[in-house]
């Protein structure tokens, strides 16, 4: 075999140079396809509400074009300055709001504009098409708006849930697991809404409660206080925690764990633990989230492991015989899961979509949007729509849950 050419120290320099370039040429064009998204979810409306014939009074155009322009110019440095260390919640605050107003007004602005297919083709000229066409976008998007907001601040309703698992011993037969996932502490201080729902988790008087990951925006330190009520929280079994992946956007996914075993509970680390009942066993076991190999360099040690590391010491030790419940945060992780026997899979992270209609958006990249499903000869995924929201303060035709599992032994 022949020997490689050795490095000589211009190639060592050239290379090293390359790397901040590609970065450089990466982060570019990112920052441009976000400015390009920006563009056009701000000129629909713009255009429909303002420019397309309505011919409003000066004044109205031209606060509605300044308006439009601040938004575009403005929204990258609010985002930047919310949503990158140190992070400045009152900047997240307001991109936050600013992107779910856009996204909405977007959406109706394309819906309106089929509204004004009808209205030229019944004969309705301008300026009255337009105005009809602008008129009954703000119809829609203000009570959404509002009807949103609402649902997204709210304490969620109970989702009740019944599992039935085959190899599950008739002693656990009936047991109650209640599902988290995707609280997204943040910008907004939600400390009496965690309350909330640790008073409305205990009233279920659970056997098993689980939190699937996405706790917070921001490192534990920053959202001390809005996790704080977590430690309230009762189960006769066991608490248990996996990560979601803005644990690890935030930087702190070790932060996250070291705060949640303050607070009581296990996390479940790519690990499981027994829980037994009137003689009969459950593996539960959580493995980390997706995100933590995308970057691995930057993840703690211990973060980031492939497939079969991740698994093997999750179910490292376990009785194969025994049923397997497994805490995932992406319903994406659902192949490994029918790959490794698992039972039953709970997860999170696609909320539902959150705002309609970008569950479509989302079905391109996960397998389930919300619900349980059955994956393989044995295996079965329930995916949670969230219990909080993330980004803007809005939850339309997506409702947050609690979710109450009820796992069966036969039907």
């Amino acid at each position: 075999m022949a020997e490689e050419d050795p490095l000589t120290a211009s190639d060592v320099v050239q290379r090293a140079q390359a790397v901040p370039v590609r970065k450089s040429l990466r982060a570019g064009l990112f920052g441009l396809a976000i400015t390009a998204v920006l563009g056009l979810l701000t000129a629909l409306p713009w255009w429909t509400l303002v420019g397309a014939g309505t011919q409003w009074p000066a004044a109205v155009d031209l606060a509605g074009t300044v308006t439009s322009a601040a938004v575009v110019l403005g929204f990258p440095l609010l985002a930047y300055l919310g949503h990158v260390e140190p992070r400045h919640d009152w900047a997240a605050r307001t991109s936050d709001a600013i992107l779910g107003l856009l996204w909405v007004l977007f959406t109706w602005s394309v819906l309106g504009n089929v509204l004004r297919l009808g209205l030229a083709a019944a004969g309705v000229d301008d300026p009255a098409r337009s105005r009809v066409v602008a008129a009954a976008v703000v119809s829609a998007a203000v009570p959404l708006l509002v009807w949103g907001y609402s649902e997204a601040m709210r304490v969620p309703r109970v989702r009740s849930v019944e599992v039935v698992i085959p190899r599950l011993g008739r002693g656990l037969d009936g047991v109650r697991i209640v599902a988290l996932t995707d609280t997204h502490f943040g910008p907004i201080d939600r400390t009496r809404w965690s309350a909330g729902v640790v008073a409305a988790v205990n009233a279920l008087e659970p056997d098993i409660v689980a939190h699937i990951g996405d706790i917070a925006d921001g490192s534990a330190a920053q959202r001390l206080e809005q996790s704080a009520p977590l430690a309230a929280v009762q189960a006769r079994l066991a608490r248990v925690y996996v990560t979601g992946n803005h644990e690890y956007f935030s930087g702190d996914p070790d932060g996250w764990l070291d705060r949640m075993r303050q607070l009581g509970w296990q996390p479940l680390h790519d690990r499981h633990i027994i829980v037994e009942r009137a003689g009969a066993r459950l593996v539960v076991a959580g493995v980390d989230d997706l995100s933590a190999s995308v970057t691995p360099q930057q993840q703690p040690p211990g973060h980031g492991l492939d497939e079969a590391s991740a698994y093997g010491a999750a179910l490292a030790g376990a009785d194969p015989d025994l049923p397997i419940l497994l805490l995932a945060h992406q319903p994406k992780q659902i192949d490994a899961a029918v790959r490794h026997g698992v039972d039953l899979q709970i997860s999170g992270h696609t909320h539902g979509g959150q705002i309609w209609p970008f569950h479509y958006l989302v079905r391109i990249d996960q397998p389930t949007l919300c619900g349980l499903s059955r994956h393989g000869d044995q295996t079965q995924l329930y995916t949670s729509r969230g219990t909080g929201f993330w980004g803007p303060p809005l939850r339309i035709f997506a409702p947050s849950e609690i979710t109450l599992l009820t796992l069966r032994s036969h039907c």
